[in-house]
């Protein structure tokens, strides 16, 4: 018998999906739960579940963390699966897309009485199905389960018998905007995972994994594999002749442009500035991560890939800019706005709202960059690897020297607690692993004068 890892990677796809799929029905379990890396097909299997759990057992709740993640899936189910009745549940104050209200065959409703009588697939939020307190189904389907609070859990468990919890446990675990210190440790912390404590208190669930990222090239494959997913390693579902970048219009030998150029070629890029302790606002970081995206658009780079062999002249909505904090997306859209009118329609924002978030190409500022500590925030696994997870063809990370001599500086001191398992490694650890690869793609930046703040 063939062995699932002997198989093509389009097959071991098929062969994970369809022994989830063909598992639900007979399921003795409360739950089940499907882990996957970045750009493995999670949206894909949560609608054929949904799809599939409709059809045997009535309307399906879909459950997702986030307004932007139900909006999304809800695009999914009205094109792909326009057959399905798809119903967006929301709250009175969320703005749905223009799109998904026009669309016919999705309703829109704030009350659950207004669509379950005429939906197969109801989507809507966690915090919206809390709301719901007087229904209850065979069957949910929870999307991107890892962000989800065990609270959260906890809140809209009652609504149904038996869930399939689908999530990528390489990305940022779930956050609170108070401060949560008084329950680490303790077993009922709402930090906690809704999988991580799901897996504790249930251990004999059957978890199945995605084993192909369609998303990362071969590039990147090896170092996030190992950097964040030792315990569900994958690879990549393109070969390495699959994907290239190359340029229209030769370089002018700049810095930068060598950055671009290597990072064509190999898949990374570490654009390194002069090592300097820095406000979370680093004007010459700021200005390099602009510049490098201002060069790939003048070079006219082309992309190809499986699914444009022939080739794909990059525009402003094949690139992401990737940050650490707020304040930096608001002071680059603002440099964009004034100062980069070819930069219009780049996407720019935090790895927490990156997270699903594919483009060809993540221009990223190093979480650690310019740091005179590594705090906890900073260090945090997931968020790096939300950062250097997005691209389908190559990865430029923008950072000051000193960032291995800062881990250095700051072991990983965080204390030892009971509670469940974490599936992702120390953040200390990853950073170092991130890092060393890094090492062997770094292109110096030219030493010139300071700009000044714009």
């Amino acid at each position: 018998m063939t062995s699932p890892r002997q198989l093509s990677p389009r097959k071991q796809t098929d062969h994970a999906t369809r022994a989830v799929l063909e598992q639900l029905p007979t399921l003795t379990h409360r739950g089940l739960v499907v882990e996957a890396p970045p750009g493995a097909g999670k949206s894909t299997l949560v609608a054929q579940a949904a799809e599939t759990l409709a059809q045997s057992s009535g309307p399906c709740p879909v459950i997702a963390q986030t307004n932007s993640q139900v909006d999304h899936l809800v695009r999914r189910f009205a094109h792909n699966h326009p057959h399905l009745r798809t119903a967006r549940l929301t709250s009175a104050d969320h703005a749905v897309p223009d799109d998904l209200r026009a669309h016919s065959g999705v309703r829109i409703g704030t009350r659950i009485e207004d669509l379950e009588r005429t939906a197969d697939v109801i989507v809507g939020t966690a915090m919206k199905w809390a709301t719901v307190t007087d229904r209850r189904w065979p069957w949910a389907v929870i999307d991107e389960a890892y962000q989800m609070r065990s609270d959260m859990l906890l809140r809209t468990a009652a609504l149904f018998d038996q869930a399939l919890f689908v999530g990528d446990p390489g990305q940022l675990d779930p956050f609170s905007t108070v401060r949560t210190d008084r329950f680490a440790g303790m077993s009922h912390d709402p930090m906690h995972s809704a999988v991580a404590v799901l897996l504790a208190n249930n251990p004999a669930l059957p978890v199945h994994c995605l084993p192909v990222s369609w998303r990362l090239p071969p590039s990147a494959v090896p170092v996030i594999s190992d950097a964040f997913y030792p315990f569900t390693p994958f690879q990549a579902g393109s070969n390495e002749s699959d994907r290239t970048l190359k340029f229209a219009i030769v370089g002018m030998r700049t810095a930068t442009d060598q950055a671009i150029e290597h990072a064509a070629r190999t898949g990374w890029a570490l654009f390194e500035l002069p090592a300097r302790i820095t406000h979370q606002l680093d004007t010459e970081a700021i200005h390099a991560v602009l510049e490098i995206a201002e060069r790939l658009l003048a070079r006219g780079a082309i992309a190809t890939c499986e699914e444009n062999p022939k080739g794909h002249v990059l525009r402003p909505n094949d690139i992401a800019i990737g940050t650490t904090h707020r304040s930096q997306v608001h002071h680059i859209r603002a440099l964009l706005a004034r100062h980069h009118p070819r930069l219009h329609g780049v996407t720019v924002d935090t790895a927490n709202r990156l997270q699903g978030c594919e483009r060809r190409i993540t221009i990223a500022l190093h979480p650690l960059s310019g740091r005179s500590d590594a705090s906890a925030f900073h260090l945090e696994a997931g968020r790096l690897c939300v950062l250097t997870s997005r691209h389908r063809h190559t990865c430029i990370v923008v950072a000051r020297a000193g960032i291995a001599e800062l881990l250095d500086a700051h072991p990983s001191s965080a204390p030892a607690r009971p509670g469940p398992a974490s599936r992702i490694p120390d953040g200390w650890e990853a950073h170092h692993t991130v890092l060393a690869h890094l090492a062997q793609h770094t292109v110096r930046a030219q030493a010139h004068p300071r700009r000044r703040r714009g």
